[in-house]
């Protein structure tokens, strides 16, 4: 899969890189912050993903895009430490710890495919749970007023039960928890999945507001346009491994990413 054409001009909406620090992200000279290579992990004795090699720069979106079973999600768990792996995986020029609260004690930290949050609690409550690790008072109170500027309907529901709102609402809720845990590296798991497209520009348009403050962001999608419409680059999984990787444009303009995920049955003359 070939990801080395020129940008098809309609293959993307209105770019979010006008988001300052958005360009500098992915301008190839910094660092990784975090780096796989050789991943194999699974569930048991089934294998799902053979041999993953992937880099993530600071302040960068990357995109992990694919379809449903590619094998997204089991990557997140293994980089969380919820699974076994084999491999190397650094993290900030450092071998990652091999247990899930050293992982999130450095700073990665998921928004859970589902969502997950604790629905007989109130929304200022997950908030503060996304924030249990920490010990700085005023900071955490500080943080939980960003949260509110950053997303104003949750302002609005603060003492409402988490489970009683609407399912982009509840999205929202599970990033501003994954966001007061300070973290930086943060990685999406399906934002997307079953919400109104309106809702899913709104979270798109946070997302880039939140790598222009710093956060790293690692967002595995099946929602493929919506992805690349965010990231700096992106990755295409199929079947367990990395078949395709490229800037955003790149990924976009491919033919066979446009036919596989983007619609396009002209794609490629087929």
């Amino acid at each position: 899969m070939s990801a080395a054409r020129s940008p098809h001009p309609s293959a993307l909406p209105a770019s979010r890189e006008t988001v300052p620090g958005a360009r500098e992200a992915g301008d190839g000279h910094s660092q990784p912050l975090l780096e796989i290579t050789g991943l194999d992990a699974g569930y048991g004795e089934m294998v799902v993903l053979r041999g993953i090699a992937i880099r993530i720069r600071p302040a960068e979106i990357v995109a992990m895009v694919g379809g449903n079973g590619a094998g997204k999600t089991t990557l997140l768990r293994a980089i969380s430490r919820l699974i076994p792996s084999r491999g190397n995986i650094t993290f900030d020029g450092h071998p990652l710890p091999a247990t899930a609260d050293e992982v999130f004690a450095l700073g990665l930290v998921q928004v859970p495919e589902g969502r997950q949050l604790f629905d007989r609690m109130s929304v200022e409550e997950n908030l503060r749970m996304g924030a249990y690790r920490r010990r700085d008072a005023s900071a955490i109170a500080g943080d939980l007023a960003r949260m509110y500027d950053i997303f104003p309907r949750l302002s609005d529901r603060r003492r409402q039960l988490a489970g009683s709102m609407s399912g982009g609402e509840q999205q929202m809720c599970a990033m501003a928890r994954a966001l007061m845990a300070k973290p930086r590296l943060m990685m999406v798991d399906e934002m997307s999945l079953g919400l109104a497209p309106v809702i899913v520009d709104l979270l798109l348009d946070t997302m880039a507001r939140i790598r222009a403050e710093g956060v790293t962001v690692l967002l595995v999608e099946q929602d493929v346009h919506a992805a690349l419409s965010v990231a700096d680059r992106g990755y295409v999984m199929e079947t367990g491994e990395i078949v395709g990787q490229g800037t955003a444009q790149e990924l976009a303009s491919d033919p066979e990413v446009q036919r596989a995920y983007l619609g396009d049955v002209t794609a490629g003359g087929a």
